[in-house]
């Protein structure tokens, strides 16, 4: 039907004959010549009809905005006071022979190029009409050349792309399930895989030896603008590897790509503990792009004569932190305020501060309600401490150690941005030995990764002190952002045991849930270990997107609803009985409002 795409259309197309095939992107009526904007996937190019074309002249009047036409023409260069230079295609313009109309269209619910004037949810309720336009099909174009990207370098190094099964059972991996009730196993659900975590592990078990899939993923827990129900990760997974090599060809990996597509060199990746990273930056995925660190200064606050700085100083579990911000004086009350206000969505009841005016006078050059409270020798080691000079302003958190490394952490990247402190464009990082296990509020253990990880000690130091237990882990961060994370896995079914026995997983339970990975730990498990990476996360990093929304054709909403096909959907009572379920009538009580 066509000969060539509009886009693609250039100077050493002129005088040819072509044919094309797209929708009108603007139609334009200029005394008596008629000129059509057509647009496919490779851009727009302008078609001009005359009244010399007889009937299709006619024709080419009827054509209105997302007209589906096929238009035959020739190229021909514009005039030089026509050229223009924002069109890829705007040295030339296609003269119309011939035009048909393929398909007419309706007024489109909301103008494609003021798309940013409509609420996202009308975009999403007609998404095939937003992912015509062009920043979006670019984003599609973007995705699938990674895609091929990825896919290529695991290729040429043995790697094996292999399916893993999307019915399977619930397992727990920090996430609430998604479950499919099963009609042949009546009382029974299968679950939609969080990751093909287990069954990569037992590829590995099978002797792949090198798997890696572009999976999709399930998870139905609180959507933010970087999160899906359902997204799609690349899962990489090595027998026979130590952990500094998985990282490796997975850094190769992301550099490669980002060689490829957008020509930049990410250079090496430093590493840093995970505690460093807490402490330093108040977050273990820190964006290395924003200068500002946090400073521990609990010692010099446990005994001023100010309990809200001397009693988290006092307290083992409390945190008394600075964070010095270069020229921050000029800061205003209005913005501490607000500051302020940014601080308490992570708990934090207030943000004290001092701005430095004059820091060789420690009486009268410190400004703040607190500096009362402070003698002058804490003053003096603070400031030292801090390496704070004139016209600098220093925040202060003190609580308990998650809240001060939360809001802070989460301030240091506001200032970041507010105050436009970035000074790189990217920054990568791994960040490595993180805690096997976390306080899970109810006095026993939770894994910090998944209980499949490896911890970096035996048995015996795992099963006395599972607080100190660092794992075999590593996160891969990109200005601030975890692009994928991963670990060495278990291998020895001892180690398993040990690790379900913290957890406070019985035996029994384990069996249950876990008895055929445990053994098949028996019959020869490799060493293995591996990485996943969310590939939309990444695809909306590289393409500066600001949601994840943006990168997948089909999302969904922040309630986890498709509202273009209106999912999910009610079923009708047939389908229940076959899957033995009955809906329960909501009490009153549980009823909104305005339901009851």
């Amino acid at each position: 039907m066509r000969t060539s795409y509009c886009g693609v259309l250039g100077a050493e197309h002129i005088d040819q004959e072509v044919t094309l095939c797209g929708w009108v992107d603007r139609r334009r009526d200029h005394g008596g010549v008629i000129f059509v904007d057509l647009r496919d996937r490779e851009g727009i190019v302008q078609v001009v009809f005359d009244p010399d074309c007889g009937e299709h002249f006619a024709l080419a009047d009827r054509v209105r905005s997302e007209y589906v036409l096929q238009v035959t023409g020739r190229v021909r260069a514009r005039t030089p006071e026509t050229v223009n230079p924002e069109m890829a295609t705007g040295q030339i313009e296609v003269y119309g022979l011939a035009v048909q109309i393929l398909n007419a269209s309706e007024t489109p619910p909301f103008p494609l190029d003021q798309h940013n004037k409509v609420g996202e949810e009308v975009r999403l309720k007609y998404r095939y009409l937003d992912l015509r336009r062009p920043e979006m099909l670019s984003n599609m174009r973007f995705r699938s050349r990674v895609t091929n990207i990825i896919r290529n370098f695991l290729d040429q190094r043995g790697f094996l792309d292999i399916e893993t099964p999307i019915l399977t059972r619930a397992t727990p991996e920090g996430a609430r399930d998604y479950l499919v009730p099963s009609r042949t196993h009546e009382g029974k659900f299968f679950a939609l895989p969080q990751s093909p975590q287990l069954f990569k592990q037992l590829l590995m078990v099978s002797g792949v030896d090198r798997y890696y899939q572009v999976a999709k993923c399930f998870r139905d827990e609180d959507l933010r603008a970087d999160r899906q129900p359902e997204f799609t990760q690349v899962d990489v997974e090595m027998s026979f590897v130590s952990e500094a090599e998985i990282m490796a060809i997975n850094e190769e990996m992301i550099r490669t790509v980002f060689q490829e597509v957008l020509d930049v060199d990410l250079g090496h990746f430093p590493s840093m503990p995970h505690n460093e990273a807490i402490m330093r930056y108040g977050s273990d995925k820190p964006d290395l792009r924003i200068p500002l660190e946090l400073v521990e200064i609990k010692d010099l606050m446990a005994g001023v004569d100010f309990k809200v700085f001397s009693g988290p100083a006092n307290d083992p579990k409390g945190r008394v932190t600075a964070l010095k911000v270069p020229g921050g004086n000029e800061i205003s009350r209005k913005q501490i305020d607000d500051y302020t206000k940014f601080v308490g969505i992570y708990g934090a009841r207030g943000l004290a501060y001092i701005k430095v005016n004059n820091r060789e006078d420690l009486e009268e050059g410190l400004q703040s309600p607190i500096v009362k409270f402070l003698p002058l020798d804490v003053r003096a080691a603070m400031l030292e401490r801090t390496a704070a000079e004139n016209g600098d302003l220093i925040f202060f958190g003190a609580d308990n150690h998650r809240i001060v490394t939360e809001a802070l952490g989460a301030l240091r990247c506001k200032l970041g941005a507010d105050l436009n402190l970035y000074t790189c464009q990217w920054a990568p990082l791994w960040v490595v030995d993180f805690p096997m296990f976390e306080e899970d509020g109810e006095g026993g253990w939770t894994s910090l990764h998944h209980p499949f990880t490896r911890p970096a000690c035996c048995v015996e130091a795992l099963e006395a002190d599972p607080e100190k237990a660092l794992s075999i882990a590593y996160d891969m961060v990109l200005n601030g952002t975890e692009l994928g994370g991963g670990s060495i896995r278990i291998h020895n079914p001892d180690m398993q045991r040990a690790v379900f026995k913290v957890l406070g997983i019985s035996e029994a339970e384990a069996d249950e849930k876990f008895g055929f990975l445990i053994d098949a730990l028996k019959f020869g498990c490799p060493p293995h270990g591996g990485l996943a990476f969310g590939l939309d996360r990444l695809i909306m990093l590289m393409t500066g997107s600001h949601s994840i929304r943006d990168v997948i054709a089909f999302p969904k909403t922040q309630t986890a609803a498709c509202v273009m096909t209106d999912a999910p959907g009610a079923v009708d009572n047939k389908q229940l009985r076959e899957l033995n379920i009955r809906l329960r009538e909501k009490p009153a009580s549980e009823k909104p409002v305005e339901e009851r």
